[in-house]
């Protein structure tokens, strides 16, 4: 329960963050902390092995797609909040 809290609270910095890169890795986050849901999940259910398999998918998965987005927001050059992209003051 502790943990599925603790996504929560990422989960807000997550629609909150005022720069594209804390959305990111506030989503990073929350995969990692599913990929030890899942493992808990396995031992619950005694089926570890499948649940490892299933946790490994899916952490390569969410590997790959950061990597993505950051190349991909990287390229666009939109990494900052849009108040301050253009070089100014921070209203």
């Amino acid at each position: 329960m502790a943990l599925i809290g603790l996504m929560l609270l990422v989960l807000v910095r997550a629609v909150k963050g005022p720069t594209v890169i804390d959305r990111l890795v506030a989503i990073n986050v929350i995969g990692t902390k599913s990929i030890v849901l899942l493992l808990f999940a396995g031992i619950l259910f005694s089926q570890l092995e499948m649940f490892v398999d299933i946790a490994l998918g899916y952490g390569l998965l969410n590997y790959i797609v950061s990597i993505a987005a950051s190349r991909y927001y990287q390229h666009r050059k939109c990494l900052e909040p849009a108040h301050t992209a253009k070089g100014g003051q921070p209203s």
